[in-house]
């Protein structure tokens, strides 16, 4: 059965990124992670189960194709993208993708510190599964009512809560599901992108419904990536708020909004609380020391012993 535990030795922790609605921000919330993990020192690597769609893969592409042309040293996962079935039997074609799935986490699962999983937005089989494996599962939705029915429904009148969506009962009986196979929980965290860079009194109710939904279905509501232009522009280069942002990545001089974009990101990073392995943070610190050091001249105690 491909089902797993963070618990279980040298297993790597599951990060499932899943929204039943496209345009939430999943694949660049994802690439973020996973380049943010990869800084960190830690192993990480990628599946895309949006076998029609391919927005995670093709990101990730491009930061490939980019690194190459411009000869930059762009942090890449090892990354694994499941070919759709195209059978006329549902079921078969949901035999393929799942065998090429169990392949992928196999081949991952304890030579990385971190899988990534895009999910498809979309209520397939890989999905509910991806979910029930989930250590970490963030939700990311627009900053607007017509995204938070994903989660539930209001009432128009005082914006109470008057009800759960079917994506909200999904990722719930998954959550179940994980606890009762391994007694594992799975951490959900719903965040809100596109915000408004400024103040709003739909930005204020949303937030409140936010806080009263999360409290009945035990999510953790944070904030995101606000509506900014460049993470648009960031995807044909496959490049990050989180990476060195300059003339020779960007193709220009970068703004102040590169840099809050980052401090955002950040942020956002710091709120999912991932479980950093400390071997992957002492990698990370060599890493920046060798290269603070490549551009220096060798001193004469460096090359013989006194």
């Amino acid at each position: 059965m491909l089902m797993r535990s963070a618990q279980q030795s040298g297993t790597a922790h599951v990060i499932v990124l899943g929204n039943e609605k496209g345009g939430s921000g999943k694949s660049t919330t994802a690439l973020h992670i996973a380049v943010a993990l990869l800084k960190a020192g830690q192993r990480v690597a990628t599946i895309d189960l949006d076998c029609r769609q391919q927005s995670f893969t093709r990101y990730i592409t491009n930061r490939c194709a980019w690194a190459e042309r411009a000869n930059l040293a762009l942090e890449v996962p090892e990354h694994h993208c499941l070919q759709l079935g195209e059978s006329m039997q549902i079921a078969d074609n949901e035999s393929f993708e799942l065998e090429q799935f169990a392949q992928a986490m196999a081949a991952v699962e304890r030579s990385h510190d971190f899988i990534v999983i895009d999910t498809p937005g979309s209520d397939t089989f890989l999905m509910r599964l991806a979910h029930s494996m989930a250590d970490t599962l963030v939700t990311p939705i627009n900053d607007s009512f017509l995204d938070f029915d994903v989660l539930g429904t209001i009432d128009p009148t005082n914006y109470t809560v008057t009800g759960e969506s079917h994506y909200a009962e999904m990722a719930r009986d998954s959550r179940r599901k994980r606890r009762q196979h391994d007694g594992s929980t799975t951490d959900w965290i719903v965040v809100r992108n596109r915000l408004s860079m400024i103040g709003s009194h739909n930005k204020m109710l949303v937030a409140g419904v936010l806080d009263e939904l999360a409290f009945r279905l035990g999510f953790r509501p944070v904030d995101g990536l606000a509506e900014r232009v460049m993470y648009r522009e960031f995807f044909p280069r496959g490049l990050t708020a989180l990476d060195d942002l300059n003339e020779a990545t960007l193709g220009r001089r970068p703004s102040m909004g590169h840099v809050t974009a980052r401090e955002e990101v950040v942020e956002l990073l710091r709120k999912l609380k991932l479980p950093l392995d400390e071997r992957g943070r002492r990698r990370a610190a060599n890493r920046a020391e060798w290269a603070a050091q490549a551009d220096k001249a060798l001193e004469l105690h460096d090359i013989v012993d006194n």
